[in-house]
Formats: structure tokens, C-alpha cells, sequence
């Protein structure tokens, strides 16, 4: 009898063997509802995608291919006062679209911020959305969409424990997302991240429907971007990256009863690690280089492909660590101002959020996988590495946040040792991170890794 053997190169041989043996014995493999075998599929949705410099200027003819006649055209105040906003909407224009803009979105969104937009979009009558701006943006113009197209309270979709989970009944009205940094590759992933002031903590939305339409990612709107929001985005990328390419192997986890069941993020397999080594080999050769120089259009337009492959990527494998870290980060405490970005609140830039535990997540984690950890360095640090141990990452990613100009720790953002135990229980409600983390991890790991922190120089 022939029979197919199928390779994962995440899981143990135990994976291949198994789906092996279900085959050859003619019975099923992960059959749905017996919750005694393990995962045997992955998913990955990406979103379509317009690539170059220039691609924006067609904004128009994509809002008609979608059936748009009147849109909500979603963006903030710093890319309203340089004019990019009213050039979009003029192109919208043009294509004979009506359309009204907001532009109020709040960088690093609240729930409270993301009800009036959605408040707006409920009220408008609109048939079609248009997101231009950074990540706090486009998940702004996310759940703006959902809330105008499925009704009911933004804490009703947000994830648990914190919210009700719930998922949305059908597709959301067209979406088209035109990132203007290099950073969160919201325009390709199903999830929107928010903060909830008065718990101290964010959290997010995650369901495929929430995925944009299509992505417009045109270089030539990153040019004005700070040297600052370059590095704070540009890490985000390069944590995105590592994270996925890290995470649990999609083969470990328990099958599930139904398809519907399959979580979002379902850990690292075959072709999201495709897409976060792509992305590590481009934050390593090319952030340095667009932090230093807005008129680097080759480095600009590298990190903003890396972007969009990374959130392809990691809206299938997931982040962990960092991630969980970052959202308590965050949140507990605004008190951080961070230079280059022109807002009139103080807050910690979730790039920056997310790298300052990096080094320290990732050399707890070495163990579960060393050789992946290895050659995630040599992704990033652009050549092969010897002697490699659990600090050989750290290091790298260190030297990466000293070139670009990232804080030094999480004393540099405003925290301290008597907030250790708060953060940790920031984390430890990212139920739905920790659970890709490709090592168990406890409250008393994450004390360890908020402890090694402070300050990496």
C-alpha cells in the first residue's frame, strides 16, 4: 500500500510518524471532536496586497473595485496637519467616492477613543472604510468596522478574561488599509490592540474577519516618520518576527473539536516561518539604516515589506512573551514621553514596550529550542554564529535597540522593583499570548524577565 509522510520540522518525529500511521491504516488524523490527538493542520489567511512606491495613488480605483460609495476615511491628527490625509481623500474623490474622514484616533487607541470612531461609523451610513496611519489606526478603523457592522459594545469582542470573546457573525464591510510605518503589520493580521485606562492593562480583538480587505503599503508615506517612530516600529517588526519564529509548533497543541475552534494564533509552522525569517533578515540589514536616513527609500521600503510578511506570519503563529509583557507595560503606567513623537500625552511606544523584555523573554525561552534561537540570531546579526548560548540572542537584539535609539530598560520608561508584581499580572491576563510561548511560563518566570528588564546597558 503507497502511503504520503508528511514533514513538519517544528514537531517531534512523533508528529510525522503519526500522520503516518493514521494514513497508512486508513483512519483519520486529528479527527474533530476527539480531543485526544494532536494538532495536524495550520491555517494561514494573508491578506491581498499592493506593494511599491506610489501604490497609494490608486486608493481610488480599490475603493470602486469594492463597491464603495461612501467611505469613512480613518487617520489622526499628526497626518492630517502634514496633509496626507487630504491627498488620500482627494484620490477617493477623484474616483467619484463620497466620503467624510476622522481623524481623531488616538495614538496607542483606548476603548474610549475607539467608541467615538465607532460611534461615527455607526452613524454614518457608510459601506466601506479607508485606514491611513499607523497600527493604532488601522485597529482603530478594525473595530470601528465591526462595532458599525455587527452592533454591540467593543468589550463584548475583546478577548478573555478581560471581554466576552465574541465573535462576530459574518464579514465585516470592506477595509483598506494604507500603513504609513514600518512597524505593528496591522494591514495584514485579524487582531486590533486597545487600552483600558481604567484597569491599567491592554488587550485586544482577534477574529479573521477583522483582517483588512486589502493593504496598500506605499514607502514613499513613511518619509516623514521620525527617526524615533522608525525605531519603535521597526523593533516591533523585528520582536513580531522572532516571536513567531519561535513560537510553539503548531503540531503540539490538542486537536480541536470542530475548525471553528482553531485559534488565531496556533504556534510556528512550515510558512510563518517563511515569513519571519524574511523578516529578521530585513530588521537586521535595513532598520539601522532607516533610522538613520528618511531618504533611504531602499531601507524604508525594505522594513515596511518586512512589516506586512511579518504580520502575515505571525497572524498565524502568534506572539508570547514579549508581547504579554508589553501590554501591561503600557498600560500601568503613562508617565513616559517619548521624543520624536508629536502627541500631547505621554505614553510608551509599543515597539519600544515590546523590545525592552526581548532579550530577557528570549534567553528564557532558549532551552525549548535552542537550534531555532540560533538561527534566529543569524537571521538578524546577518552571518553565522558560533558558540552560540541562551545570551547569544539577547545580545544580538541588544545591540540592535543600542544602534537605533530604543530605551535602555524599564527603568528608562518609569518603572521600578516595587512594580514587578503589577506587571506580572498585566501578563498573566494575555491568556491567549502566553499560550503560544514555546516554554511554559509562570508569575514567577515573568518576575524573573521583568527583573532582567530594567536596564540592558
Amino acid at each position: 500500500m503507497q502511503y504520503v509522510t508528511y514533514y513538519f520540522p517544528h514537531g517531534e518525529a512523533s508528529s510525522s510518524r503519526a500522520v503516518t500511521s493514521a494514513l497508512q491504516g486508513g483512519g483519520s488524523v486529528a479527527e474533530f471532536g476527539d480531543t485526544g490527538r494532536r494538532e495536524t493542520v495550520f491555517t494561514l489567511e494573508a491578506t491581498p496586497l499592493a506593494f511599491g512606491p506610489g501604490a497609494a495613488e490608486a486608493i481610488g480605483w480599490e475603493c470602486k473595485r469594492f463597491g464603495m460609495t461612501r467611505a469613512l476615511v480613518v487617520s489622526d491628527p499628526v497626518l492630517s496637519r502634514e496633509g496626507v490625509t487630504a491627498r488620500i481623500a482627494e484620490r477617493i474623490a477623484e474616483a467619484g467616492i463620497e466620503h467624510e474622514i476622522f481623524d481623531r484616533v488616538r495614538i496607542e487607541p483606548t476603548l474610549d477613543s475607539m467608541q467615538e470612531a465607532a460611534d461615527v461609523a455607526a452613524n454614518g451610513g457608510f459601506d466601506g472604510y479607508v485606514a491611513i496611519g499607523g497600527g493604532s489606526t488601522l485597529d482603530t478603523a478594525k473595530v470601528a468596522d465591526l462595532i458599525a457592522t455587527h452592533s454591540g459594545s467593543i468589550l463584548d469582542y475583546v478577548n478573555p478574561p478581560i471581554g466576552g470573546g465574541r465573535t462576530p457573525r459574518g464579514p465585516l464591510r470592506p477595509l483598506l488599509a494604507l500603513p504609513t510605518t514600518a512597524g505593528t503589520g496591522s494591514e495584514a493580521t485579524p487582531v486590533a490592540v486597545l487600552d483600558i485606562p481604567e484597569i491599567r492593562v491592554k488587550t485586544g480583538i482577534s477574529h479573521p474577519h477583522l483582517r483588512p480587505h486589502r493593504a496598500i503599503v506605499d514607502p514613499l508615506l513613511t518619509l516623514t516618520a521620525p527617526a524615533e517612530v522608525v525605531s519603535a516600529s521597526g523593533l516591533d517588526v523585528v520582536c513580531h518576527a522572532v516571536e513567531s519564529f519561535l513560537a510553539r509548533p503548531f503540531d503540539s497543541r490538542p486537536a480541536p473539536s470542530t475548525p471553528g475552534e482553531r485559534p488565531p494564533y496556533q504556534g510556528a509552522n512550515p510558512v510563518s516561518d517563511v515569513w519571519a525569517a524574511f523578516a529578521l533578515e530585513h530588521g537586521g540589514r535595513m532598520l539601522r539604516r532607516a533610522v538613520r536616513s528618511a531618504d533611504d527609500i531602499e531601507a524604508r521600503s525594505g522594513m515596511m515589506l518586512a512589516a506586512t510578511l511579518a504580520g502575515i506570519g505571525f497572524g498565524s503563529a502568534g506572539v508570547h512573551i514579549p508581547h504579554a509583557c508589553a501590554y501591561p507595560i503600557a498600560g500601568l503606567k503613562h508617565v513616559y514621553r517619548p521624543p520624536g513623537y508629536r502627541v500631547d500625552h505621554p505614553f510608551v511606544p509599543h515597539g519600544w514596550a515590546v523590545i525592552v523584555t526581548a532579550p530577557a523573554a528570549f534567553r528564557f525561552t532558549y532551552e525549548a529550542n535552542p537550534e531555532k534561537h540560533k538561527r534566529a540570531a543569524e537571521l538578524l546579526a546577518g552571518r553565522p554564529l558560533t558558540d552560540v548560548d541562551e545570551n547569544t540572542l539577547p545580545s544580538v537584539l541588544v545591540s540592535l535597540m543600542q544602534d537605533v535609539g530604543a530605551p535602555s530598560g524599564l527603568a528608562e520608561l518609569g518603572y521600578s522593583s516595587d512594580d514587578v508584581d503589577a506587571l506580572v499580572e498585566g501578563a498573566l491576563r494575555q491568556e491567549r499570548l502566553l499560550s503560544v510561548s514555546p516554554r511554559e511560563v509562570r508569575a514567577d518566570n515573568l518576575a524573573d524577565i521583568f527583573r532582567q528588564s530594567f536596564a540592558h546597558w
